[in-house]
């Protein structure tokens, strides 16, 4: 490596001095200088300590690693890290992974195929270990200290790195591993932090080995197998066969029994049934492990993974047609089920279950691969039907299942669903089997004009619509439109600017919550069960003119204590002067559609609700 030189810190704070200088004597001589906090005393933050450690970068290196203190490096570190700065000299180069992220779940791919880096997806990019090239160093620093109040540094490098179209990847398996001595920044209270894939003696080479373009990501967290569906700029999801862009795209979310549903495939004929009788863990944590990892069995033969060299690869570096590394695959799925329940469980009671939920995950990655040779061909259309000229936007499509996959719902226009939420609410729409078509305005009724329902979102696409927000619903047979009351919507797609996603925004930031009125009530209703309310509605009308799709009332002190629980600990702040309250009065909230009824937990749909308004939203608000 003559022409790369790597300079590299270890970014710390005084409090943990003594374990920086650990980890800096571990290393060879000079490779890791210590970097303190310049304001120790100040508020906690990350991002003020790791801007002073890239900008300490060596006179004459072209890269700088930068290492948080309580990480452990494994054996081959920096003679792997050096081959892959040879190998892809543009690139920032992430070490570790997280077990119960994204990122993660694309490593677990990597596993899978035998690569040794995985492009980074869109999340936050790892930045406890990461090398970066001199120049993209120097810009990042000057980014982050014009938002130094703003995002955790892990997000602004990925807007930063997705802004400027830098290329970044993510080791498999990971290069360090976290030794957890207690976070600085707040951190602690989402449970143990481990890597999806350690191993301190993994040997160095075939660094040109990568995986690129994933397109769906399966991954177990908060308990909750989840799944993250990408959305090309230019061009369609919902078909596998369609072109594909160069860009980043962006992301749906949903989860994994939802996109499996969407695909086709029934996960209740696949579930053993003994799964929910394991005896070393929980039901719920042996069946989030099991679909996560069918889900990943699935997309690893339906979408035909493989690895590929790097652009530019020399025939010394070519990628061997080897397969994946044993050690490392097993590694890589026997965390997918603690990733899963580190939110709620100790270190001790994690290892308990490990082996059995490693068990489980190879069962269920087996059947996931099964289950891809019951969908040949893929079962999405070849290309989705555009709306009429007369109704559609330009570049508006409708995502179609094909024949054997449509139900007998009546077809669905949608009005408003040119947004994040509408393009939410559209997914699940054609999930549940409806051939939904999106429309810019309303269309004109003529005799020629198909039978098919009408779903008018606008009302949802002003970002804190005045209450009582309202949708409105034509259903064939009908003459007379339904009214219904969604309530105080929240999850993914919904914006920072409504009422329970400016509490969402502001903990994501470390802001105080500012409660104007703790005791003014909300009702929460999550998108996903504003789809499931659709499609029954859809299916069968509602009896009345006015339909309540939100649950019970909570108020927003509440709503706070939830926040702080799901999203982050941060303070409560009350208004300066407090206005007399006043007990307004209430209107009777209307009955909701016979047999149905919200089923989405508010911890866990806050926690989806920040994930899409860090790795999604953000896009939406922060320049670069």
């Amino acid at each position: 490596m003559t022409r790369y030189r790597l300079s590299g810190a270890v970014m710390t704070h005084p409090k943990r001095r003594a374990a920086a200088e650990r980890l800096a004597s571990s290393a060879p001589p000079g490779a890791l200088r210590v970097v303190m906090d310049p304001d120790p005393a100040g508020k906690p933050s990350v991002l003020r300590t790791a801007l002073c450690a890239w900008e300490a970068i060596e006179d004459g290196a072209t890269h700088q690693l930068v290492v948080q203190d309580d990480m452990i490096l494994s054996d081959t570190f920096f003679a792997r890290a050096r081959q892959a700065i040879a190998q892809m000299p543009d690139a920032a180069l992430a070490l570790f992974a997280l077990w119960d992220s994204r990122n993660g779940a694309a490593v677990r791919f990597g596993a899978m195929t035998g690569a040794r880096w995985v492009g980074a997806v869109n999340e936050y990019f790892p930045c406890v270990a990461i090398i970066l090239p001199r120049q993209v160093a120097a810009g990042y620093a000057a980014f982050g200290r014009r938002h130094l109040d703003s995002w955790p540094d892990d997000i602004l490098m990925n807007r930063y790195l997705r802004a400027h179209g830098i290329p970044a990847y993510v080791s498999v398996p990971s290069l360090a591993e976290h030794e957890d001595h207690g976070s600085i920044s707040g951190n602690a209270f989402r449970g143990p932090r481990r890597s999806v894939c350690f191993l301190p003696h993994d040997v160095p080479g075939n660094e040109a080995a990568r995986l690129t373009g994933l397109r769906v990501l399966p991954f177990f967290k908060q308990g909750v197998a989840q799944c993250a569906v990408r959305v090309d700029d230019a061009g369609n999801a919902y078909d596998p066969r369609a072109p594909r862009t160069s860009g980043p795209g962006h992301w749906l979310h949903l989860d994994c029994e939802q996109y499996l549903e969407g695909v086709g495939v029934r996960v209740g004929r696949h579930q053993p049934a003994n799964l929910r009788m394991a005896e070393a863990t929980t039901p719920e944590a042996a069946q989030g492990a099991w679909l996560t990892a069918f889900t990943m069995g699935f997309v690893h033969r339906n979408d035909g993974l493989r690895c590929a060299p790097a652009p530019g690869a020399t025939r010394n570096h070519a990628v061997p047609d080897a397969g994946p590394d044993p050690a490392v695959l097993a590694e890589a799925l026997a965390t997918v089920g603690p990733g899963g329940i580190s939110y709620v469980q100790s270190e001790e009671r994690i290892a308990e279950q490990r082996d059995a939920l490693a068990r489980i995950t190879t069962a269920g990655l087996a059947a996931g691969r099964e289950a891809t040779e019951a969908l040949r061909p893929p079962r999405r259309t070849a290309r989705p039907t555009a709306p009429a000229p007369s109704e559609a936007g330009p570049g508006t499509t409708a995502p179609q299942r094909t024949d054997a996959q449509r139900t007998d719902a009546h077809p669905v226009a949608v009005l408003g669903a040119a947004t994040p939420l509408g393009e939410h609410l559209v997914r699940g729409l054609t999930d549940a089997g409806f051939h939904v078509t999106p429309l810019t305005h309303r269309p004109h009724d003529h005799p020629d004009r198909p039978a098919g329902a009408l779903l008018d979102l606008t009302p949802l696409t002003h970002p804190n619509p005045a209450p009582p927000a309202t949708i409105t619903l034509q259903v064939p047979g009908h003459p007379a439109e339904f009214t219904l009351r969604p309530g105080d919507l929240y999850g993914p797609g919904c914006p920072p600017e409504s009422r329970i996603g400016r509490l969402v925004w502001d903990a994501l930031r470390s802001y105080p919550l500012t409660l104007d009125d703790p005791s003014r009530t909300l009702r929460p209703l999550h998108t996903r069960d504003l789809v499931t309310a659709l499609s029954a509605l859809l299916r069968t009308p509602p009896s009345e003119p006015v339909t309540g799709l939100a649950d019970a009332p909570i108020t927003i002190a509440e709503v706070a204590e939830a926040v702080r629980t799901a999203v982050r600990p941060v303070p409560l702040t009350p208004p300066a002067s407090p206005a007399p309250r006043t007990t307004p009065e209430v209107p009777a909230w209307p009955a909701p559609p016979r047999g149905w009824k919200p089923a989405t937990d508010l911890h866990y749909g806050l926690h989806t609700h920040a994930q899409w308004l860090a790795y999604e939203g953000i896009h939406l608000a922060l320049e670069v």
